[in-house]
């Protein structure tokens, strides 16, 4: 089928895109390239472009003519999102906005959304279900349930058929490692631990340590960037299948401390790195765990790579595979 990504150029969008390729859908990835990469899109065609740009986007649409579309096109930088929250509702809630409403006007009537466990805030209970209240604390959580919001609504008037997928925190990289994350300033702390450990930065800096927690440090549940990919291929085939409008969780259930990451980030290197603890950073819950048995049910879902170390040794094998492309480069 044909396929229109937006976003594909970027980290997990790339990986979907690989994922979608390798079983033969016909696919145009349109992307900014803001912080994504050419070298990244895999498989079908890359058009530069913003979903800003609604004469560009109605162009590609109507050329390609898609049969559903899979949204990525988002910033995702909480810290960011609390100093620069206009940006945010601008490229996030806007921008989808502006998606959705050509995909209306050319008879597109099938998504996959990218959205975020940030649409819960600090949540009642963890795990958290799909049913628990929406109480975003940030920017960029708000601009996501925002577009929750239209999606439902869009739903009800129209006849268009949505998953929406809340990430819990992503990680790792391609097993072949031919994709990972390559951001300009990773804010991810996997990715920072790493390359702390190959020395890009001096020290990781730990922010809070007095939350109500174990250790004392935010708590997260790590999932591997390919049982995330997986879980959109079967997205796009429940909603090709007809499948109704849903929303799912997507997160392995259980979580680790920010010191339990760096600790295996230790471990899996091999190299005792500089950490800075200090203060908290605004907008940051102090656990997020997905309760993701809608997704398992109803989609199938079943992860193949459920463990911390397996996820950040693809990561480090990334992070050596970018420091020599960058060598043979320079």
């Amino acid at each position: 089928m044909k396929i229109l990504v937006t976003g594909g150029a970027g980290y997990i969008g790339s990986h979907v895109v690989k994922a979608l390729g390798l079983e033969g859908h016909d696919l145009l990835v349109y992307d900014n390239l803001s912080t994504g990469h050419e070298w990244a899109v895999m498989y079908g065609t890359l058009v530069k472009g913003d979903l800003a740009d609604r004469v560009l986007l109605e162009k590609v649409f109507r050329e390609f003519r898609p049969d559903a579309v899979i949204n990525f096109a988002a910033s995702i930088q909480v810290e960011e999102s609390v100093r620069r929250p206009l940006a945010y509702y601008g490229n996030n809630t806007v921008g989808t906005l502006n998606l959705l409403d050509v995909m209306v006007r050319t008879g597109v009537r099938c998504l996959v959304h990218s959205s975020t466990a940030a649409v819960y805030g600090i949540p009642e209970a963890v795990p958290v279900s799909e049913t628990a209240p929406l109480a975003p604390i940030n920017p960029y959580g708000s601009s996501k349930a925002m577009v929750e919001r239209i999606l439902a609504d869009l739903s009800l008037a129209e006849d268009f058929r949505y998953v929406a997928i809340r990430y819990f925190n992503v990680a790792g990289a391609d097993v072949a490692c031919r994709l990972g994350q390559a951001y300009r300033e990773p804010t991810h702390l996997i990715t920072r631990a790493l390359k702390t450990a190959h020395g890009r930065y001096g020290r990781l800096q730990v922010f809070g340590t007095d939350y109500p927690t174990a250790d004392g440090t935010c708590i997260r549940d790590y999932i591997h960037v390919d049982d995330l990919s997986a879980a959109h291929v079967l997205a796009f085939n429940y909603l090709a299948e007809g499948g109704a409008s849903e929303v799912v969780n997507c997160g392995y259930g259980h979580g680790f401390s920010v010191r339990e990451v760096i600790e295996a980030a230790k471990h899996v290197t091999g190299i005792d790195f500089s950490v800075e603890e200090t203060g908290r950073r605004p907008g940051d819950p102090p656990a997020l765990i997905a309760d993701s048995s809608r997704l398992r049910t109803l989609l199938k879902w079943e992860p193949q790579y459920d463990d911390l170390d397996f996820i950040i040794r693809t990561a480090w094998e990334w992070e050596l595979t970018l420091k020599r492309r960058e060598s043979c480069a320079a």
